[in-house]
């Protein structure tokens, strides 16, 4: 049964009238998709093209339920709709945003019109409809972008505070040139790139055929297993859902052509040499995943030089941002000097919401104390090898710093 419900607001003039509270992704789907145009602000990680298979394959066995919030003016038309799925747990009704991990950046579908006016008396209205339902008690709403493409978040008028994780972008001004982007490879680089140029058949290209890209998913769920097991890093990929949800992405086709995840590829004729997965939007491109060949070529920075490669592909074609995810390790600062400005929002709608949102809020304080100070993230990294060494091979870093 489709359940969908809708309260009123009381409060005037808010411009939301009310608020539609979706527990089923069919039932959502056709408003979804009407919101993912020009039209509206919407980052390539809420399409419905992208979350969808992670809901359905990774959501529900993680015992999330979609919970999508569809907010409408006087006359009924859709002027928002948030992505969110809702779990409990230690009896805390939490609702976050689809895609956990595997988003890089959460926001909702905006009407621009809407979102570059919005007030916080608007915001202030969809919230107080929410806790009006009674179904969740706390909104959990991480790494959100404080504006998408010049149309700021209406979310960032509500309260909130800096991110645990930091995520190196670049943007790119009119007229610039991949070698502006990219500068002047090291001498050093320059003789990699040779050796790997000196192999048979060595390309850089972007996977399009269907048989293509199971080929490259295939090596790549090989060998990033092989590698983190190496390290005894926990290997998020090893699990079948993860894999399954990102099968279906990589090969669902988007309405105007590429796929909701695209596959880019370093390969000779012997092997494959290194991948990165990629969303992008006609306007800016984020990274996912990758890994790189177990081969003594593995030895010439092949992922280095694929970044170049993509950053050449996606400059040609008038791209103005990209970004390699959520953390600041070196290789990525090579490319990218600024951060995304990011925030994090614990929003309660009942009185178990507030306790709840309080100490989630401190563990983040902590998190981000950790993350940013040196000395305190080489105590934690330390800890982290010695579970991993004896016990506790599957926890990985932030599950340690949740603890």
């Amino acid at each position: 049964m489709i359940a969908i419900e809708s309260h009123a607001a009381r409060a005037q003039p808010a411009r939301i009238a009310t608020v539609d509270i979706v527990h089923d992704l069919d039932a959502a789907e056709a408003i979804w998709r009407s919101l993912e145009n020009s039209n509206h602000s919407i980052t390539p990680f809420q399409r419905f093209d992208f979350l969808a298979p992670w809901q359905r394959e990774v959501g529900e066995r993680e015992g999330l339920s979609p919970f999508i919030v569809i907010m409408r003016d006087g006359d009924g038309q859709p002027r928002g709709l948030l992505p969110l799925a809702l779990q409990t747990a230690l009896g805390v009704r939490r609702a976050s945003f689809m895609g956990g991990e595997h988003a890089t950046f959460n926001i909702g579908l905006w009407d621009r019109e809407f979102a570059a006016g919005a007030t916080k008396a608007d915001l202030d209205a969809v919230i107080a409809m929410l806790a009006k339902r009674d179904e969740a008690d706390v909104l959990v709403l991480r790494q959100q972008p404080a504006q998408w493409r010049d149309v700021q978040n209406p979310l960032a008028l509500l309260p909130h505070e800096p991110p645990v994780f930091n995520c190196p972008m670049r943007t790119i001004e009119p007229g610039a040139t991949a070698a502006n982007l990219i500068g002047n490879p090291s001498r050093r680089m320059k003789l990699k790139q040779r050796k790997l140029l000196e192999l048979t058949g060595y390309r850089y290209h972007v996977a399009s055929a269907d048989a293509d890209i199971a080929r490259l998913l295939d090596w790549f769920f090989r060998v990033k297993s092989e590698r983190l097991a190496e390290r005894k890093l926990f290997n998020v990929f090893a699990e079948r859902a993860v894999e399954t949800f990102i099968r279906t992405a990589c090969m669902t086709k988007l309405p105007h052509g590429g796929r909701a995840i695209e596959i880019h590829a370093l390969e000779s004729d012997e092997e494959v040499i290194a991948i990165f997965a990629v969303v992008a939007d006609g306007h800016r491109f984020s990274t996912m995943f990758n890994t790189y060949t177990l081969s003594e070529n593995a030895k010439f920075s092949p992922g280095l030089l694929l970044m170049q490669e993509i950053i050449h592909h996606f400059a040609g074609r008038q791209y103005r941002a990209f970004d390699f995810g959520l953390g600041s390790h070196e290789y990525k600062r090579l490319f990218c000097k600024d951060d995304e400005p990011l925030f994090d929002s614990f929003i309660p709608l009942t009185r178990l919401g507030r306790q709840a949102a309080g100490v989630m809020s401190a563990v983040d304080r902590t998190k981000r104390l950790v993350e940013h100070h040196p000395k305190l993230r080489g105590v934690a990294q330390h800890l982290r090898k010695v579970l991993l060494d004896k016990a506790f091979c599957a926890i990985p870093l932030v599950s340690l710093l949740q603890m």
